[in-house]
């Protein structure tokens, strides 16, 4: 997900905007600029690669300027190279992007048949183009805007810098998130409140299809017809400083270790200790006339929301459908009246699933979001909101947001079941005590990491690895090859342990790790039967148990790893922790970037 950041101040903005980027890293980018305007000229400078590459080239050739926009980009179209990174420079225009322009193919054809020239791959110099036309064409800057906002299909978000305005930049938002923020004789443009921390904590949130004029001293704003509105300014509650690693060696380590208070501080927005009960942010929202529930998401998140079904099942006999966000559209799904659609985001603005929210609005359902920044579009956007209290995550792999996800979705599993009357007064408070006991079993699961770090090799040599669970072990496995994947670059595959003999067992030899997730309890035997059978082929098992499961089916096995024993309710939160550690360790062996794999991005705006 790129990140932009806009200033308006009032002296050099160049080493303001660079740490506005710093604050955005987190999302993931692959090539970085800025731009500012001195003395009439739109000057830049750009690098492919790390933020230390563009502080580099600014160390050696400064760039004054009062007003600036920079950017961090993920490369869509076009690779991370420096004519391909932002921001783009026509004219008297030069620009910045979030999102994609869809329909920029015929738009560049239309430019070039008039002879107009282009020095990237990139959709975003179009929209450069496009706004230097119209000033060419004698349009003021915030005609030329509005002018072209209207052509442009996709997702976007964008910053403007204009060469003859020195005290104007112009915003613009559809399907990607903006946000202006409000100073002293400054003002500024962000991707996030996060990004504007430092500088502000006043900020209102552009809605869908807005634009902004912004000048040092006011701030205009539009809606897609035009129209002059007024937007709420907040007070974001946004960190200032920049978020560090502590005395970890990465944020993921870090993260990872943060579990048990993050969780902690989850559950107690949910959990009523004295009283024993569940609770919701909203207590009156009325969950009894749910008839079903529609969870969707993408990666960690749908694996959180395959729990979760699980749970609202066995807990609220509700029935679930589940989807992953970006195929839920388009198979058009049948959606009853009386349903609740729940989408489950880290940071609520993931296209694929706010696209599948406004969806499921559009067919009457009532939406519900688990989400980990309260001010995001889905947030603001639902009936029910349920936040996660996991802090900023800044490695792109997800840890602790997994966890306070599990966390949330469980009580609503026990609100869900308590207002459908299948949950008893002392069933409910059962699940409140093993719920407060996540956290200390989480700190306790923690106390391995030495030793998953001593059998990391056994892995980190491997092409291929499979995982293996049942029941909500199952997502377990998943979520612990997408790890894997995320961060190591090895191959690896989550199974249902049942399914091994269904075909995947054709994979198995001694050069491929299996890793099994088997707590000790109800499917403990037959989990183990099928281990066995890999065994009985030669496979190298690793199993993840706790001290009875380990004693019972250990022996064989090339590497355990030991648990706390826990209540199953809150074992997927437990087992989350190894296989966590073992990706991270994994690829710490292999030399990879652990907080920033390739190709990756924290949040995905496109779809």
């Amino acid at each position: 997900m790129c990140g932009i950041v806009g200033i308006l101040g009032g002296g050099d903005v160049a080493g303001r905007l660079l740490d506005g980027l710093k604050r955005l890293e987190y999302r993931g980018y692959d090539s970085a600029g800025i731009a500012t305007l001195h003395d009439g000229i739109i000057d830049r400078r750009r690098a492919p690669g790390k933020l230390a590459n563009l502080a580099a080239r600014l160390d050696a050739d400064p760039l004054p300027g009062h007003v600036g926009i920079a950017h961090t980009r993920w490369a869509t179209h076009g690779g991370p190279t420096e004519d391909n990174a932002h921001p783009h420079i026509v004219g008297d225009v030069s620009v910045v992007h979030n999102g994609i322009i869809e329909n920029f193919r015929s738009l560049r054809d239309e430019l070039i048949a008039q002879g107009r020239e282009f020095r990237s791959q990139t959709d975003t110099e179009v929209v450069a183009h496009l706004v230097a036309r119209e000033l060419e064409r004698g349009a003021a800057p915030r005609q030329a805007v509005s002018a072209v906002l209207p052509r442009l299909h996709g997702a976007f978000a964008l910053a403007v810098l204009f060469r003859d305005e020195p005290d104007l930049l112009i915003g613009a938002r559809l399907g990607a998130p903006l946000t202006v923020g409000y100073g002293e004789g400054e003002n500024y443009l962000g991707s996030d409140a996060h990004a504007l921390a430092p500088l502000t904590q006043r900020i209102a949130y552009l809605d869908e299809g807005d634009w902004a004029a912004v000048t040092r001293d006011t701030v205009e704003i539009y809606d897609r017809g035009n129209n002059r509105v007024e937007r709420p300014i907040v007070i974001s509650g946004a960190l200032s400083q920049v978020v560090d690693k502590g005395n970890h060696p990465h944020f993921m380590l870090k993260e990872i270790y943060e579990q048990p208070i993050v969780v902690a501080q989850t559950l107690r927005s949910y959990l009523q200790r004295m009283e024993d009960k569940v609770t919701l942010p909203i207590p009156d929202f009325d969950l009894s006339a749910v008839r079903r529930v529609t969870i969707v998401a993408c990666g960690t998140s749908f694996y959180a929301g395959m729990v979760a079904k699980y749970w609202f099942e066995q807990f609220a006999r509700v029935p679930v459908d589940l989807d992953v966000a970006s195929e839920f559209r388009y198979r058009e799904p049948v959606m009853e009246g009386g349903g609740l659609a729940l989408f489950i985001s880290q940071s609520g603005e993931t296209a694929d699933t706010l696209a599948a929210l406004r969806h499921a609005r559009a067919e009457g359902q009532k939406i519900a979001v688990v989400v980990n920044v309260p001010t995001s579009t889905m947030a603001r956007e639902a009936d029910l909101l349920l936040p996660t209290h996991a802090g900023p995550e800044i490695g792109v792999a997800s840890t602790k947001a997994f966890t306070c996800q599990l966390a949330v979705l469980a009580a609503l599993a026990a609100n869900l079941a308590r207002a459908k009357g299948t949950l008893k007064p002392g069933e409910e408070r059962a699940i409140v005590r093993h719920l407060g006991e996540a956290p200390a079993a989480l700190n306790a699961a923690l106390a391995y990491d030495e030793a998953i770090a001593a059998m990391a090799g056994v892995v980190a040599g491997a092409r291929d690895v499979l995982y293996l669970g049942r029941g909500t072990d199952y997502p377990l496995a998943l979520e612990g090859a997408l790890k894997l994947k995320e961060i190591s670059y090895i191959h690896a595959e989550g199974y249902a342990a049942g399914e091994m003999k269904h075909g995947p067992i054709a994979l198995i030899d001694d050069q491929v790790p299996v890793i099994v997730i088997a707590p000790s309890g109800p499917l403990f035997d037959k989990t183990v039967s099928n281990m066995q059978e890999v065994q009985a082929r030669g496979g190298k098992v690793i199993l993840i148990s706790d001290y009875d499961g380990i004693q019972a089916a250990g022996e064989d096995c090339i590497a355990t790893i030991t648990m706390p024993k826990v209540h199953p309710l809150i074992a997927p939160l437990v087992y989350a922790v190894p296989v966590q550690l073992l990706a991270y360790h994994v690829a710490v062996a292999k030399g990879t970037d652990v907080d920033q794999p390739r190709n990756l991005a924290k949040s995905v705006t496109v779809e």
